[in-house]
């Protein structure tokens, strides 16, 4: 056990890591400062913070997917991989999977970024990419995180998967509106607020000349266009088959 953290801290983490299954009997001190230095952010203004193993994370998440899809998707090509790939590490899906763990409970942050409640979601995805890059650190291999987001990766991975536009509504979008030959859709979108974390952040107006409008909201600009675009394909529904 490490003498650093305090045993209240420590039965925090503890927690955690029970709620993602993961066996702790046997991890080191070095392991328990990682995952500790992972669920402490920025604004909590302590000697350690999050950024590193943040960093650390991305890579490892990336790697990690890509193994999982290797492993259960041989099927797919890889520009379908890369596609779902994307959906299996975005921002969205790191901030689910750290709502669904109550990361948040044992994720140490200065009183200002607590108070904004538009920053949670940013906050729950930046803390979860960090504690994978402290397990990759703590057990020096990718097996607890596997252990850990495969689950989360299946249920994701069938939801794409059954979608019709494979989670990318603008690409559905403009391969219709040149099959029809009318052009590629126009996006104009802006940016309404400047909390960071606002799922209303950016508004995005998608029109395609004669035959549609429709617009979308999101926390940034690529979700915004992706919002407006599916709406975009859902008005255009009966002429799709057409």
């Amino acid at each position: 056990m490490p003498k650093a953290l305090p045993q209240q801290r420590l039965q925090q983490l503890q927690q955690l890591l029970r709620r993602i299954d993961i066996e702790t009997s046997g991890l080191a001190s070095t392991g328990w400062a990682a995952v500790d230095e992972a669920l402490t952010h920025t604004s909590a203004g302590l000697a350690i913070n999050h950024e590193q193993l943040e960093f650390l994370g991305d890579a490892v998440l990336r790697l990690a997917a890509s193994e999982y899809l290797e492993q259960h998707h041989p099927e797919l090509s890889v520009g379908e991989r890369s596609a779902l790939r994307a959906q299996l590490v975005s921002d969205r899906w790191l901030a689910e999977v750290g709502e669904a763990i109550g990361i948040s409970d044992a994720l140490r942050i200065g009183p200002t970024a607590g108070g904004d409640a538009t920053a949670l979601s940013t906050l729950r995805a930046e803390a979860t990419e960090a504690l994978i890059g402290a397990l990759y650190r703590a057990f020096g291999s990718l097996a607890p995180v596997h252990q850990w987001l495969t689950p989360s990766w299946e249920r994701t991975s069938r939801a794409v998967l059954s979608d019709p536009h494979r989670g990318n509504c603008k690409s559905a979008l403009q391969e219709w509106s040149q099959a029809k030959a009318l052009g590629l859709p126009t996006y104009r979108t802006k940016e309404r607020s400047k909390r960071h974390g606002d799922p209303q952040r950016f508004h995005c107006h998608v029109g395609l000349e004669g035959w549609i409008s429709a617009e979308g909201w999101g926390g940034s600009r690529r979700e915004a266009e992706q919002q407006a675009a599916r709406a975009a394909l859902e008005a255009i529904k009966p002429a799709q088959g057409s």
